[in-house]
């Protein structure tokens, strides 16, 4: 196993244990511990949902709440914290704790893993990531739990108040409520739907686990000043002010008799999270073609969440004006970075075609779905209008497939297969019409 894993590239090691962790996760769950008396969980479902709690999707065949044992809840908590912060984070920082050194291709994969632009820092920006982490779920845990505990007794507060901390910041979108009485199953922050504090708390910490570690490190070094933002940052915060408010403005135009706070909630939580406070099912065709397009943008680099990333849908827009008013691609007295415009078009063009393959596949396997409900499931963020449950056996195979390919990246997946080393001679320039 040595042998094989140092002749393979970061990116596929780094994919290698995104898998193995999903078919551990789904061995555990199989467990008869896992589940409540009475139940019978098949392979596929536990497979299903290992998945998308590894790679924090929030979609699941069944209702967690009501299928899975404190023992199974807690394993999928541990999947879902190990897909936020990524498998070889996680990795790396347990082998720094018992005291071993790195090996240069474990820096390298991390490095790929976080986006880290030199080995210097990470020891300490993976300390950082796990400081941060600790500190933002304990405060929505004690936050939660003031809201929780009036409606539950003490031991159930404190298992939900945990797990929903853990879900929410790491941008997964899971639930438990369906295990505790007097809460219907599956039906997500339905129930919280006008609770002020719990909808701001869950927003909160979707919000900073979708933004990215280096940029919460940036906001806090710099004490907030905005000078001192880094151009990534900028960006980052740029788009994710713009794409919330967006949202919240179109939700409410669309759903006349949705609240404001349910619009500024559902467009915090369609991007990159999965809870609902209102039932999808519902919901007009507007309303979801424009959840589909913010499930599709996700959140930020580094970050718990998956999607194309605001940044890639930044630098795809900078693309397009520069490219139709013939002016350089520049954003907050900053060059954008050569090729970027390339990259993001590549990485949008993969994740459109993956969307509509899968959506394709499922269609035609499952006859009876809508175009609408397909692309809706794929949105990898965990909000769906209620088909989920009735898929079949390979409809559930291609969506763990494009759930994987969500949280990891279309463009690493593709590089899997990436063996040259670039060309060694240049072909005459032709001529091409475009457009």
């Amino acid at each position: 196993m040595k042998k094989f894993l140092k002749k393979q590239s970061p990116v596929r090691i780094i994919v290698f244990a995104f898998f193995l962790a999903a078919i551990i996760g789904s061995g555990l769950l199989m467990l008869p511990i896992s589940v409540k008396d009475g139940v019978e969980l098949k392979y596929i479902d536990s497979l299903y949902t290992s998945v998308s709690a590894v790679c924090v999707t929030g979609l699941v065949p069944l209702d967690v709440g009501s299928t899975f044992s404190v023992f199974g809840t807690i394993v999928i908590a541990i999947l879902i914290q190990i897909g936020g912060l990524g498998v070889t984070t996680v990795g790396v920082g347990i082998v720094l704790m018992v005291g071993k050194k790195m090996s240069l291709k474990g820096i390298n994969v991390v490095k790929e893993a976080s986006n880290l632009y030199s080995r210097k820092e990470l020891y300490l920006f993976l300390r950082y990531i796990f400081i941060t982490t600790l500190i933002f779920e304990l405060l929505g845990a004690i936050s939660s739990f003031c809201v929780f505990i009036q409606d539950m007794d003490f031991d159930q507060a404190l298992g939900v108040s945990l797990f929903h901390a853990i879900s929410a910041f790491n941008n997964a979108g899971f639930d438990i409520f369906g295990g505790v009485e007097g809460f219907a199953q599956g039906s997500s922050l339905i129930y919280y739907q006008k609770n002020i504090p719990l909808n701001i708390i869950t927003s909160l910490l979707i919000i900073f686990g979708g933004i990215g570690f280096l940029v919460i490190k940036e906001l806090f070094t710099t004490r907030f000043r905005w000078k001192k933002f880094s151009m990534h940052t900028k960006v980052v915060l740029t788009m994710t002010l713009t794409l919330v408010v967006t949202g919240t403005l179109l939700i409410k135009l669309t759903e006349g008799e949705i609240s404001w706070l349910g619009a500024f909630f559902m467009s915090v939580s369609c991007r990159t999270a999965g809870f609902a406070t209102y039932d999808l099912s519902l919901f007009k065709s507007a309303t979801l073609l424009l959840m589909i397009i913010y499930m599709f943008i996700g959140a930020s680099p580094g970050s718990t969440g998956g999607g194309i990333k605001t940044t890639t849908f930044f630098a795809l827009f900078l693309g397009i004006k520069s490219s139709a008013t013939n002016k350089s691609e520049k954003a907050f007295h900053y060059a954008m970075p050569k090729d970027s415009y390339k990259k993001a078009s590549v990485i949008t063009i993969l994740g459109i075609s993956i969307i509509l393959i899968g959506s394709i596949l499922i269609m035609a396997l499952e006859p009876n779905m809508s175009m609408k409900d397909a692309m809706f499931a794929f949105g990898t963020v965990g909000l769906s209008t209620g088909v989920t449950s009735t898929l079949g056996i390979m409809s559930k195979i291609i969506s763990c497939i494009v759930m994987f390919i969500g949280r990891l990246g279309p463009l690493t997946i593709a590089s899997l297969w990436y063996f040259s080393r670039g060309d060694r001679f240049s072909y005459p320039e032709g001529n091409i019409s475009i457009g």
